[in-house]
């Protein structure tokens, strides 16, 4: 695993919360949340903690199938307003892919080898049987993407004959921000891939979502990420969109180059200004709240706030003591 350089990182606090006001008191609530950032390649947490007011009876963690962050926890004290924060030290330095650092293999040749390590099942690789299973994993249609006729006509345009991966992935990218609208509200998590191509417009789920299909209905693999962005502009340039909130952007996988990190919402590579929480299949594997409450009343109110801010390098080593 890659380690941030010092030199190029960048160092966070990364807080999360999250305000359920309920009508009716509450006797006890039970959720799941991916809201801790993983240590992967590029990215180091330095520390997180959840807690939770009413404060849980029980908080647990472990690592889910594809190795985020899972949180359990239960609260069962009576309540009407359950808040759930989540906060995180890290540092960031991962290097920023580029259409020529990603090696210059045909999309067709990828697919192919795609097809081919889904035959072996992992049984002729077993020093290599979990990144088989992830690419695996990754090519195959999910709950919220399944790449029908519709998307994989869009999807075409990118994949000429014998272009280059990173060629495909950067078209892709930059089509689905020139082609979209960002619109806040416009779209649920019932909304299909086919209803966003027709209205052309969503939010960055849905763009990350359609990259996640058009790549896997041209048999190769991609997944969907879920985490952060942070951004600091000049005054008088525009403010990238998607900050101050949960982000998500794609990956796709590409031989002996790994998983390509890119956000369709902003048109660019995943940089240090990313942080990364978890990635999987699509939402619903790395949805950051989910639960169940025992109460008389029906309906809830939902608030969430996220800060993402920079910290110097001091502040981070003072926070590690």
């Amino acid at each position: 695993m890659s380690r941030p350089d010092p030199a190029d990182a960048r160092h966070y606090r990364l807080v999360h919360r999250t305000t359920y006001t309920y009508p009716e008191p509450v006797t006890s609530s039970y959720g799941r949340a991916l809201l801790l950032p993983r240590t992967t390649g590029g990215q180091v947490c330095h520390h997180s903690e959840i807690r939770t007011t009413p404060a849980a009876a029980e908080i647990a963690e472990h690592r889910d199938f594809y190795g985020n962050r899972s949180s359990y926890f239960a609260v069962t004290e009576v309540h009407t307003v359950l808040e759930v924060l989540a906060e995180s030290v890290l540092t960031v330095a991962r290097r920023t892919s580029h259409v020529d650092r990603i090696p210059a293999v045909p999309w067709e040749q990828v697919a192919r080898v795609t097809r081919s390590l889904r035959s072996s099942g992992g049984q002729r690789q077993t020093d290599h049987a979990a990144a088989v299973v992830q690419v695996t994993d990754g090519a195959l249609a999910s709950p919220m993407v399944e790449p029908d006729e519709s998307v994989r006509e869009y999807a075409a345009p990118s994949f000429t004959s014998g272009r280059l991966i990173g060629h495909v992935i950067r078209d892709l990218t930059e089509r689905i921000y020139s082609d979209f609208t960002y619109k806040s509200g416009s779209t649920t998590v019932r909304t299909t891939l086919p209803e966003i191509l027709e209205r052309r417009t969503g939010v960055c789920q849905d763009f990350a979502h359609l990259l996640v299909a058009c790549v896997r209905s041209m048999g190769l693999a991609a997944r969907y990420v879920s985490g952060y962005i942070e951004t600091q502009p000049p005054p008088g340039v525009e403010k990238l969109r998607g900050v101050d909130a949960s982000h998500a952007w794609a990956s796709v996988w590409v031989p002996h180059g790994g998983w390509v990190q890119t956000d369709p919402t902003n048109d660019q590579f995943v940089d240090n200004r990313y942080v990364v929480l978890g990635w999987g299949r699509d939402y619903r594997d790395v949805s950051p709240l989910r639960g169940i409450v025992f109460t008389e009343g029906s309906g809830s109110s939902l608030s969430v706030g996220v800060d993402l801010a920079p910290l110097e390098p001091a502040e981070v080593a003072a926070l590690r003591r």
